[in-house]
């Protein structure tokens, strides 16, 4: 609804409660206040929703900022424009007259403008004899002034909810796609459970999403889906730790490196000797009825997504980018050519890479990083390693560090990492993590 300036039978504008709340704040105006004309003009142009200004409006404001001169708005100068209608409206792309009072009724409303009529009604100066002007009639700007820091405050408040809403579709995106891949996991790889159940849960939560929702909307739906990501990963962990309870290679620590340093291939040898008395008979055979199929890119990219940074743009959409980056991350850890090349050979060169990166993804706790891998090319050897546990493993970790940094008072932000990777953990999801695990 548009707001008319009001008006007398004989056509005479009366005093609103708008125009007279404009006209108290014009009076405390400070002495030598001054602003960058164009520069709060943006910041109202941003704020023009909770200012209650309208586009057209705002395209009347321009026009009467460009009939004050100079780049600047000062408190103790000039600041009544007395341009006449037909110049506004050449100012304003030929705005239609009966369209142009109705605006400049809602600069008035907002408290962006003041009207200073003459007697006559009419718009105009009285200058002196030196042709400094003495008396103006027409609108007066002291309201931009006065108000310009509430303008750059209610800006910044528009800002942050921007913001906060784009983080939120961000994480909503985020989330959907990952609760489908674990879905689509669980069911090509037989992993035991009512899948269909679980596709039905994920279409109710996303079909409360309206085609334009509020903010509060998306992140309680973010809620939802997290609960259900969280108990899909940890369906797949049982599953993976049932079919192998040892797990030893995902699970392990910090890696014991030989006592010379300076020395990589005698650092590898010493792991080698270290890892070859571990398994037995019962976890080959674990491992053995581990699910065959390679694990989805998509799930190895979230367990493992410090391998994305050494790709050009940090996106690996394909199987061949994501070897590309392995090639990359290999001589980064200090992995030898041969034990890369006697990795590829056990594993396959898939296999190798999934472990490369999540190697890549644990490389503060691993000192040895080529004697890792040798050790692991080993147990592979013999049928006593594979990748879905250790990617199991590392997605809980993400989930864990998520829930533990969630428990300390601080800001949301977005630091270095790419938007995504560091899960916002809700109160009500913290709860449902306190549950007992089936």
């Amino acid at each position: 609804m548009q707001t008319h300036t009001p008006t007398t039978p004989f056509g005479r504008r009366t005093m609103s409660l708008g125009m007279m709340a404009s006209q108290a704040v014009a009076k405390t105006v400070p002495e030598g206040a001054q602003v960058q004309k164009w520069k709060v003009f943006h910041t109202i142009r941003e704020a023009r929703d909770l200012i209650g200004a309208t586009d057209r409006s705002l395209a009347i404001l321009n026009a009467l900022l460009s009939f004050h001169p100079g780049t600047e708005l000062a408190g103790d100068g000039e600041l009544i424009v007395w341009p006449s209608n037909e110049q506004l409206m050449a100012r304003a792309n030929g705005m239609p007259a009966t369209t142009l009072r109705r605006h400049l009724a809602v600069l008035v409303e907002c408290g962006l403008i003041i009207r200073r009529d003459s007697p006559n009604g009419k718009r105009f100066a009285r200058k002196g004899r030196g042709g400094q002007v003495e008396q103006a009639y027409g609108f007066d700007l002291a309201p931009i002034v006065a108000r310009a820091e509430e303008f750059e405050e209610l800006a910044g408040a528009v800002r942050a909810e921007k913001n906060a809403f784009r983080l939120a579709k961000e994480r909503l995106t985020l989330l959907r796609r990952d609760v489908v891949k674990l879905i689509e996991t669980g069911i090509e790889e037989n992993v035991p459970g009512n899948w269909g159940r679980v596709q039905q849960t994920y279409q109710a939560i996303v079909g409360r999403l309206p085609r334009s929702a509020p903010r509060q909307l998306i992140e309680d739906i973010c809620c939802d889906l997290h609960g259900l990501y969280t108990e899909i990963l940890e369906v797949l962990e049982s599953f993976a730790k049932t079919q192998n309870p040892d797990a030893n290679e995902s699970h392990s620590g910090r890696h014991i490196q030989n006592s010379n340093p300076d020395s990589i291939s005698e650092s590898e040898e010493g792991s080698r000797k270290e890892n070859e008395a571990g398994g037995s008979a019962a976890e080959n055979d674990n491992l053995r009825s581990l699910p065959k199929r390679e694990l989805p890119l998509g799930i190895v990219l979230d367990a493992c997504p410090d391998v994305k940074d050494l790709v050009q743009g940090g996106e690996i959409r394909h199987w061949r980018d994501f070897l590309a980056a392995a090639e990359v991350a290999r001589p980064l850890l200090g992995v030898s050519p041969s034990a890369w090349r006697e990795a590829c050979e056990a594993m396959g060169e898939v296999q190798a890479a999934i472990t490369l990166a999540a190697i890549l993804q644990r490389s503060d706790q691993i000192n040895s990083a080529g004697g890792y891998l040798r050790s692991l090319t080993d147990k592979a050897r013999e049928g006593k390693f594979s990748t879905w546990p250790m990617v199991m493993a590392l997605l809980r970790a993400k989930l864990d560090a998520s829930r533990s940094s969630a428990e300390k008072p601080t800001e949301p932000q977005i630091d270095g990492n790419k938007a995504g990777e560091r899960l916002e953990v809700s109160d009500a999801l913290l709860r449902s993590l306190e549950r007992p695990r089936r």
